[in-house]
């Protein structure tokens, strides 16, 4: 079994990337609710805890607050940020509301006084670093028991220490690129003081998965909900270890696909020998998004029209028990207050649980992973490269790439817009360089010249981006010819739109899809 370090979430922006963080040192890392209760004996697994940074001042009312017990379970505990000011205050140190928050860089001075730091959590670190601030409140006066062991030119309390209780606290953020030396900090924490392993691979998590879908399914029969995407292809195959031919991969056709993905679809799971039945209900999807413009509605029908469909091609199964669904871990952050006071961004049409009148339960295999660790377990399983390495598409397809109403003549613009674009990449060796690339029909008109001819037709914007996880992105700096030339065949070969623009939006502000 994997060694965990756990995460207690405050709310901070970077909560997640605390978690991923973790992650890269190969090590699992869960986050979890702050007000989660402690266990009474931690299992042997657990590592650590990171107590995450925050919103909120402890002297706030109702300010977030764990239960003292976590510290107590002789475990390393690393406070960062608001995690800091939680420990000293909690533990009867001072801290202060500063009159101007401190945000942005600042000079970290391992020791105090001119005397060396023999600090264990800034072993490595030189006589001076860059961190990265992000604070409003400060620690005038440590708790009992506590040391000073780094400081910024602005801030006395830095770094602080109680070694012999095992706690441990920074007030800048070390989880950001921004923070030189954070890694390093993060790796003496993880290996040196909390003793983890680097025990947690796509391997090893494959193998784990498995066993665990083998031992809860039983010989109970499964329906994958299948799209063509890696997260739906590795649930497929994960399960398809576990249970072989109990499992049924069902791929509905909602006539909001890409072009000949359909096809595409169908000819790929054939080749991976799986079990799949194909709906095609792209008629009663499209009826019921007639006229809709509203993103979040478009969401809600096509989740409430998908789970009919599941449910009526579950009943013609037999005794179906369970769904499988390729949910990753930030369609549950955008989604919901997944484990902790994060915000809600939209809504995932597969996210959220299912309602009781479908009776199946839902099982999400990789509900915890983030996008590159799927790719990295698919690639152990087996996956095909061109399946394993595929541009994440939207549950909810081509409606949200659709701003405003959609119609079957606004699909078929996008459609072919979007598949001149995709083969352009990947002719030019550029589709592996961008994490998601589309296009996105705008519900504008402009007016153009053709053959010496007024036009006044549509608009349809670029869109790629750059990212690790979807977590936070970057707009992909294509070539300036390769641009000019997939802007070159859209207007001249697909009749009906005579602009294309290229989306330059970070995330954030921007999310990666318009809707």
């Amino acid at each position: 079994m994997s060694d965990k370090i756990l995460v207690l979430d405050f709310g901070s922006q970077y909560s997640q990337l605390i978690t991923r963080r973790v992650r890269e040192h190969n090590i699992f890392s869960e986050l979890i609710r702050y007000n989660t209760s402690p266990p009474s004996k931690p299992n042997v697994n657990l590592k650590g805890i990171i107590l995450s940074g925050g919103p909120s001042s402890v002297h706030d009312d109702g300010a977030p607050r764990i239960d003292r017990d976590w510290l107590k379970l002789g475990i390393p505990v690393l406070g960062i940020c608001y995690g800091l000011q939680h420990i000293t205050d909690m533990l009867g140190g001072t801290v202060r509301r500063a009159k101007n928050r401190e945000y942005g860089p600042a000079n970290l001075k391992p020791g105090l006084k001119n005397k060396k730091s023999t600090s264990p959590l800034l072993k490595g670190l030189p006589g001076t670093s860059k961190v990265w601030m992000s604070h409003g409140d400060s620690v005038i006066k440590l708790a009992p028991g506590f040391e000073t062991v780094a400081s910024t030119e602005t801030l006395k309390h830095a770094v602080i220490e109680n070694r012999a209780a095992g706690l441990y606290a920074v007030q800048f953020h070390p989880e950001v690129a921004h923070t030189e030396y954070g890694k390093q900090i993060l790796t003496n924490f993880l290996f040196d003081i909390c003793g983890a392993k680097a025990n947690w691979t796509a391997a090893s998590f494959a193998k784990t998965e498995i066993k665990r879908l083998k031992e809860e399914l039983g010989s109970n029969k499964v329906i994958c909900a299948l799209s063509g995407g890696v997260d739906s292809s590795v649930v497929a195959m994960l399960l398809s270890r576990a249970i072989g031919t109990k499992l049924t991969c069902v791929f509905i056709n909602n006539g909001l696909l890409r072009l000949n993905e359909a096809d595409e679809v169908k000819h790929s799971f054939k080749q991976l020998k799986l079990n799949l039945k194909y709906v095609d209900a792209s008629g009663l999807f499209l009826k019921r998004l007639k006229g809709i413009a509203d993103p979040e509605r478009k969401r809600k029908i096509i989740g409430r029209t998908f789970i009919e469909v599941f449910t009526a091609e579950a009943k013609k199964l037999g005794k179906v028990k369970y769904l499988a669904q390729g949910t990753l871990y930030p369609d549950l952050i955008e989604s919901i207050s997944f484990r902790g006071p994060s915000a809600t961004i939209k809504s995932h049409h597969n996210v959220g649980g299912l309602p009781k009148r479908m009776g199946l339960k839902l099982i999400e295999p990789l509900k915890e992973l983030f996008k590159d660790e799927v790719r990295a377990v698919g690639l152990k399983l087996g996956l095909p490269k061109a399946l394993n390495m595929r541009h994440p598409f939207p549950g909810p397809g081509l409606a949200v790439r659709i701003i405003g109403s959609i119609t079957k003549e606004r699909l078929e613009l996008l459609r072919q817009a979007d598949d001149i674009f995709i083969k352009e990449l990947y002719k030019h060796k550029l589709y592996d360089q961008a994490w998601q690339a589309f296009c996105v029909l705008l519900p504008v008109k402009s007016v153009g010249v053709m053959g010496d001819e007024r036009t006044y037709e549509n608009v349809v914007a670029l869109r790629a981006v750059t990212s690790v996880d979807a977590m936070t992105a970057d707009w992909a700096r294509l070539p300036n010819n390769f641009l000019a030339h997939v802007s070159n065949r859209i207007i001249n070969e697909v009749k009906g739109i005579n602009r294309v623009v290229y989306d330059i939006s970070s995330k954030p502000p921007a999310t990666i899809e318009w809707e």
